[in-house]
């Protein structure tokens, strides 16, 4: 009996404790502390971006070097999220996601932007550039800034800069593409846009315009014989799986165009617009410069990790690819533009 009175005292002073530490009137009425974090997070600005490839590559590195830069000189009053891979959105349905500020940035290959704008086109022309200065001075010089003005002239988007990967190779499953004939009744995952599509059949070659990120599981079922991509994304993606020969033809470059929404860009403060401006541009230059290092380096981990028969184009292979490809240039020209075509061959003849 005195065990259970024990118990029954013990039990009631701390219930008598709780109620005089934890629920005081003075307790109960006295504000909460102002929590200045949690007001900033009310008042955060998020750039939603949506890209389709891996954070290894170089577009996947920069996007997360512009996060860092936007969020640290705005002192996080600007936040980035990053869905890479296409989590969020595919290349084929990014575009209307931005229009309709489900996202509000995307850096689609310059290629996705022909349907909507056809000068974009230019970049797809074949062998175009012969180097990557070549390339620098087509994103930074008249056609860069002509081909962004163009931009504009897209209802609710704006274009902001351009991005660098590097030159597209081919990959196959069925026989060295040495000369045009290799091309021959084969089946190739490429970009949209009229001008890659005329390449290959020009070649003898049939293609489809898949997502990207179901190219792996079509080479993989033998869908398709190959495709054409960055090193960079070869690796990365494992696209060089299910394939047996690769060609480094440097036929054309793969580049990116940073566009945002532009309903959302003109909302923003003036001193954001100018810090996040500021962060591409060092991010601009960051990947002109890295891109060429992570496509060398992925370069040299084929080489040594794989089995791939490695065929780069010597410079008599490529003048033959180029005979068959010349007619391009004429028909495409009045879609370009002959002020365009001019600056191609003149940086290229530079």
């Amino acid at each position: 009996m005195r065990t259970f009175l024990f118990i029954c005292v013990v039990i009631f002073s701390g219930i008598a404790s709780a109620f005089l530490v934890g629920f005081q009137p003075e307790s109960a009425t006295q504000p909460l502390e102002y929590d200045d974090e949690q007001e900033n997070l009310k008042n955060q600005i998020v750039i939603k971006v949506s890209h389709v490839v891996s954070e290894n590559t170089p577009k996947g590195k920069a996007v997360r070097r512009f996060k860092n830069l936007v969020e640290k000189n705005t002192n996080g009053h600007v936040k980035v999220e990053i869905y890479p891979n296409g989590s969020l959105y595919s290349d084929i349905n990014e575009w209307n996601a931005l229009k309709n500020n489900n996202v509000q940035m995307i850096i689609p290959a310059t290629s996705k932007i022909s349907p909507y704008v056809p000068e974009f086109q230019v970049f797809d022309l074949p062998f175009a550039f012969n180097d990557y200065e070549q390339v620098e001075e087509a994103f930074t010089g008249k056609i860069g800034k002509t081909l962004l003005a163009r931009l504009e002239n897209q209802e609710g988007v704006k274009g902001l800069t351009f991005w660098y990967n590097g030159f597209k190779q081919i990959t196959n499953n069925r026989r060295p593409l040495v000369s045009p004939g290799d091309f021959n009744r084969l089946h190739f995952r490429t970009m949209p846009g009229d001008i890659i599509q005329d390449q290959y059949q020009a070649l003898g070659a049939a293609t489809s315009s898949l997502p990207f990120n179901k190219t792996y599981e079509n080479l993989q079922v033998g869908f398709i014989d190959g495709h054409e991509n960055t090193i960079s994304n070869i690796y990365s993606k494992k696209l060089f799986e299910n394939q047996n020969y690769l060609t480094v033809s440097n036929h054309s470059y793969l580049g990116y165009v940073v566009v945002m929404n532009q309903e959302f860009w003109d909302k923003l403060p003036e001193v954001y617009q100018v810090e996040i401006e500021e962060a591409l541009k060092q991010t601009t230059d960051w990947i002109r410069r890295h891109s060429i290092e992570i496509n060398d380096q992925h370069m040299r981990e084929l080489k040594l990790n794989t089995s791939l028969n490695i065929h780069i184009l010597l410079d008599w292979e490529k003048e033959k690819w180029m005979e068959n490809l010349k007619p391009i240039y004429d028909k495409y020209e009045s879609v370009i533009g002959k002020e365009l075509m001019k600056e191609v061959q003149r940086i290229r003849d530079s």
